[in-house]
């Protein structure tokens, strides 16, 4: 009998549990040294940019929001195909969110379409880059200064990818990454936004913990609303020994997906009438291997029979504007006709640094069982 294989799964070595014992037995387990090393080593793999650490990756974007200074009256333009949180936070800083449908080879976000939704009132976007594929970040950057937005980059999945030969949070205005336990890198839960000047990454800081700025051996004051949004050193202790491995954790990924499009072969869309992703091994880090079923197969039917073959099958994402909240906004079906394609047959194969090229061969011998 085979063992389970789910979609994802951490990879924790002993060396990064000892390190958490350490934390725990030095008497000192909420922010403290591990978080200042942390940033420290993030800081220099962005190029010296400033980065803060954070309890999660959807504090850093409404943070960005914030130091922006983007609120009631203002648009930001985002994807459909996102985790919720993404859409959120726009509503979270009391702005309104505007969708623009997705590229149906990248599921990116389409920069055309994002063109043709700016208004007077739209003051940001946040671009997602799916399953770790930049955009065309050179596009991006030109519409950006073209309409004067702020862009507050949803890197939750590309640690470890580029764009010409740059990493993704090197360059560019705010970037937001996630090290929730399923991506590339994990703290457990958290993340980091990658800021511009030190000036941002005070006021990054006072919204992290409750607006509070220290002086002195007493000073305090608070001179805006923040909240409570700080990493631990025990999660810093566990994102420092990932790190570490990031450029390995990337290469095997990389392995993985290769080995992904070699078993199934050039012939697999056209006998399966599946979509694969674009087979792109310089730029993406492979956070998802994903892929859009066949409209004969519903998804529900799709991962009930991969999980006979003993596959767990992910789906990212469904698209946020048919949630109940949104369509309280306005939003409906038929809006954006290649997101709901995309979010009602996409999946997501298992892809994780302790998956083999001998599993990704079982995972794709249960694919054109399932997919016949």
């Amino acid at each position: 009998m085979n063992t389970f294989l789910p979609f994802s799964k951490p990879t924790i070595d002993e060396a990064t549990i000892a390190a958490v014992g350490d934390v725990l037995r030095s008497g000192w387990i909420t922010s403290g040294p591990k978080v200042a090393e942390f940033e420290k080593q993030l800081s220099a793999y962005f190029g010296g940019r400033p980065v803060r650490t954070f309890n999660s990756g959807t504090c850093t974007m409404e943070i960005a929001l914030r130091i922006a200074g983007i609120g009631e009256g203002d648009e930001v333009i985002t994807t459909p195909i996102s985790w919720v949180a993404t859409a959120n936070v726009i509503l979270e800083v009391g702005a309104t969110p505007v969708f623009a449908d997705i590229d149906p080879v990248t599921r990116n976000i389409d920069l055309d379409k994002v063109e043709a939704v700016i208004t007077p009132r739209t003051k940001a976007i946040i671009p997602v880059y799916l399953a770790g594929k930049p955009l065309d970040m050179d596009r991006l950057y030109a519409i950006a200064a073209k309409h004067k937005l702020r862009v507050v980059e949803d890197a939750a999945q590309a640690i470890g990818s580029s764009w010409k030969g740059k990493p993704i949070g090197s360059f560019g205005d705010f970037v937001s990454f996630s090290f929730q336990a399923n991506k590339n890198i994990t703290t457990s839960e958290g993340g980091c936004l990658v800021l511009n000047n030190e000036a941002e990454a005070t006021l990054a800081e006072k919204f992290r913990l409750q607006g509070v700025s220290r002086s002195g051996w007493d000073g305090i004051d608070v001179d805006v609303l923040g909240g409570k949004y700080n990493m631990t050193d025990i999660a810093a202790a566990i994102g420092l020994g990932q790190f570490a491995q990031l450029s390995d954790i990337t290469a095997h990924r990389r392995k993985l997906a290769k080995r992904y499009f070699d078993t199934l072969g050039p012939d697999f869309e056209a006998q399966t009438g599946a979509i694969l992703p674009p087979a792109e091994f310089n730029d993406t880090n492979w956070h998802l291997f994903q892929l859009e079923l066949p409209a004969r197969m519903t998804r529900p039917e799709f991962m009930k029979r991969m999980k006979e073959h003993d596959v767990g099958v992910g789906f990212h994402y469904a698209p946020i504007h048919l949630f109940t909240m949104y369509r309280e906004l306005g939003f409906k079906e038929g809006m954006f006709p290649m997101a709901e394609r995309v979010g009602k047959q996409i999946v997501s194969l298992p892809m994780f640094y302790s998956l083999t090229e001998a599993d990704v061969v079982r995972v794709c011998g249960a694919l054109r069982a399932v997919l016949g």
